[in-house]
Parts: C-alpha cells; structure tokens; sequence
C-alpha cells in the first residue's frame, strides 16, 4: 500500500455521455483497485453525449468495488438532474443537453435504478489532498473552500479563470471545455470537449502527466 507521498491520483475529465472513451480510458490508466491509488472523477457524466446510463453504471460499479479510493464530484449537470427528479425544471435544463439523458433512461421499466439514485446523491462537491483542491468548476476568489457556494463550484467560470489568486494548492477542474488541458500556476483544467469531438482527457498527478483517448 503506497503511502500519501507515493500515492497517485487519476482525475478524469468531463464524461457527458460519452462510455465508449470512458471505458477506452478505463483500460488505459494503470489504476488497479487495492493499491491505495485515487481514482478522481470531475463532474459531469450525464448530458449531451447518447450513453449517460452506461456511464453512471460504470461508475457505480467502480464506486462498489473500491469506495475509499474511487471519487466521484458532483457536477453541474448531475445537480440539474437531481433538480429535475425532485419535480424542479431548472430554465437551463434542455438547453445543457438534458434531453439526452432523460431518453436514455427511458428503459422498458422506466425506472431511474436505485443504484443510480444513490450514486447521484452521494456525490461530493469537492475533495482535498495536501497538494490539491479537486472542484468540477472552480473557487471563488478570496472566499475558503469552506466557504464557497455551490452555485460556484458547480457553474464558476470567467472570475475563476481569470483570477490569479493562490488558493494554497493547485486547483483541479473540468467544466469549462478546452482545445488542450489548461496548465497554469495553481489551476489544471481537464475538460477537452470529449462530447464535442475532442478528446476525453485524464491527468496523473502528481507527475502531471496526461492520457487522452480520441
């Protein structure tokens, strides 16, 4: 069991749907459940891309099998379905893509599965290590983790981005598409458009090193 200092963390970028690059990069990282290594996922699963069920499925598994080492946040389009399930139909729904997910749950019984439920529910809104702050958007600057809304961690985009204030540790996220992951001081941005033809990405940290599946 390596400890913290040798521990390695693979955070994976916005899914949206899109289960075959994610089962591509599932075999691709050299993640094994058992070895006290982090298996990170940024938010967004659902939405826009045609296999959201299958997605969550895969995660779900995962989350099973190894719950202290996979991590799965809570995105802004896993809080809009939570919304819609609970009788709210947020203005921004359909408009995000929505639509998509809502037909793929549409199965001969028409039911969201229990495990989908509770997967859904006990995602989290942001996870910390000694060197990382792991978000699915970003932090509001000059505001403590503790602190930050979830309307920000789920939605910032243009105060976060253009901000350079030190937030401690480097903040890692997805949400905001990118031709490329973005590396800055303090921020590593990992959401490259896999549901707009751009590459599912993943960083293994702390070597910062990528894997993109196409």
């Amino acid at each position: 069991m390596p400890t913290a200092a040798d521990r390695h963390i693979f955070a994976v970028g916005d899914i949206h749907g899109c289960y075959v690059k994610l089962k591509q990069m599932l075999s691709r990282l050299d993640w094994q459940p058992g070895r006290g290594d982090i298996l990170l996922f940024l938010g967004d699963y659902i939405d826009r891309g045609s296999q959201s069920y299958e997605v969550v499925e895969t995660l779900t598994e995962l989350t099973d099998k190894a719950p202290d080492e996979v991590i799965t946040l809570l995105g802004n389009h896993e809080q809009m379905f939570l919304d819609f399930l609970g009788g709210l139909a947020p203005p921004q729904l359909f408009a995000n893509g929505q639509g998509a997910t809502i037909q793929d749950y549409c199965r001969p019984n028409n039911e969201l599965p229990a495990s989908h439920l509770l997967f859904y529910r006990r995602l989290l809104l942001s996870y910390e290590t000694d060197d990382y702050i792991f978000v699915h958007a970003g932090l509001r600057p000059g505001v403590g983790l503790a602190e930050q809304t979830t309307d920000d961690l789920l939605w910032i985009r243009d105060d976060f981005l253009n901000s350079d204030h030190d937030f401690g540790k480097t903040v890692v996220f997805g949400h905001t598409p990118l031709k490329d992951p973005l590396v800055a001081p303090g921020r590593l941005g990992l959401d490259t458009g896999a549901v707009f033809g751009g590459p599912l990405t993943a960083a293994i940290l702390p070597e910062t090193r990528f894997v993109f599946v196409d």
